[in-house]
């Protein structure tokens, strides 16, 4: 299955500092927790940041070209423009300059209000999205003429939203399917009941099997990276600190993975979208409903309730005796720290 699932490098290199850029992960230091539905709102929302993303200059020059007087409540809202002048987007943008500064400003939009390119089939369907929203800005649509075209066309917009979300939906699951199928083929991995593939990647100390695993009850400390099927990073604790949680309140297919788990073992999870996020996704639109998710996890320290595992010495603070720490809390013969 896909490469990019596997981070190359050793524990030490991968899940203990290895710092990635903001392009490859973004660090949350939280686990997968359940989450609510995705509403429609959200994603007609969005619609208005995939416009402004993706607002080129050849179709903002157009927009210049024959919208050089827009009246917003009968007043001018921009100076008419000489034929002679450059458009401003087909200007080169001066680092430090003020146009930096406001195309700063709509870089940011459009991070905050989301991506929604795949509903959008062609460039004619593009520069028609992106028209809308210019319009809208610049005011050559005032508010009654906002709701009439919505008010014409809201149902039909809701449900080209929907038949195409389904068709993302369906795409997205298919191919979590095949990442499972192919992952499950694997000889080194074992699929359990519910659908979850592991695949055992690095041992622990006492070797692979071996030593203590959690149960559902147990809090561990945890680094893990978490990939769609695409191999897109929608999580990660990698560059920063290792993470601390019970698994009561995590994913079912982390709760369910991990406690097959030993202390100190590195494995590669396969999660069926049961088992994750389910038809809903997340609200923030990170992992679409429907999606497999993958994750590569080092299980650090099982902190409690763990089972399994040998007998273990305990210093006179209550703590497990481990070869490097620098008192062991017991006596020598000499009466002094071992």
């Amino acid at each position: 299955y896909h490469k990019s699932f596997y981070i190359t490098g050793t524990n030490a290199e991968i899940l203990s500092g290895h710092k990635q850029t903001p392009s490859q992960t973004t660090t949350t230091n939280s686990p997968p927790l359940q989450a609510q539905p995705l509403q429609l709102d959200r994603m007609r929302h969005s619609i208005l940041a995939f416009a402004l993303a993706i607002a080129s200059p050849a179709v903002t020059s157009a927009f210049t070209a024959t919208n050089s007087v827009v009246r917003h409540n009968g007043s001018r809202l921009f100076a008419e423009s000489s034929e002679t002048s450059t458009p401003a987007a087909a200007r080169p943008i001066e680092e430090g300059s003020h146009d930096e500064l406001m195309y700063a400003l709509g870089i940011n939009l459009a991070r905050q209000l989301g991506d929604i390119r795949p509903l959008v089939e062609n460039a004619n369907e593009l520069t028609q999205v992106a028209r809308g929203l210019l319009d809208t800005v610049v005011g050559k649509l005032d508010e009654e003429d906002q709701r009439k075209i919505l008010g014409r066309r809201g149902t039909d917009l809701n449900d080209i939203i929907v038949e195409r979300a389904n068709k993302i939906r369906v795409k997205i699951e298919e191919a979590g399917k095949a990442m499972l199928q192919e992952m499950s083929e694997n000889p080194e991995t074992a699929t359990l009941e519910s659908g979850v593939v592991i695949h055992p990647l690095e041992a622990g100390p006492d070797g692979f099997g071996k030593g203590v695993k959690p149960t559902a009850a147990s809090t561990v400390k945890v680094h893990y990276h978490g990939t769609l099927p695409d191999g897109t990073v929608f999580d990660s604790s990698l560059g920063g600190e290792p993470v601390t949680f019970p698994l009561g309140g995590v994913i079912k297919g982390w709760r369910e993975g991990l406690q097959h788990m030993c202390e100190g073992e590195t494995a590669m999870l396969g999660i069926p979208s049961e088992m994750a996020y389910g038809e809903a996704g997340t609200p923030d639109g990170r992992i679409p409903g429907g999606a497999a998710l993958f994750f590569k996890i080092q299980l650090i320290e099982v902190l409690s309730a763990g089972i399994g595992g040998g007998p273990k010495l305990v210093g006179a603070d209550g703590k497990e005796l481990k070869a490097n720490r620098a008192s062991s809390g017991l006596l020598g013969a000499d009466g002094k720290p071992l």
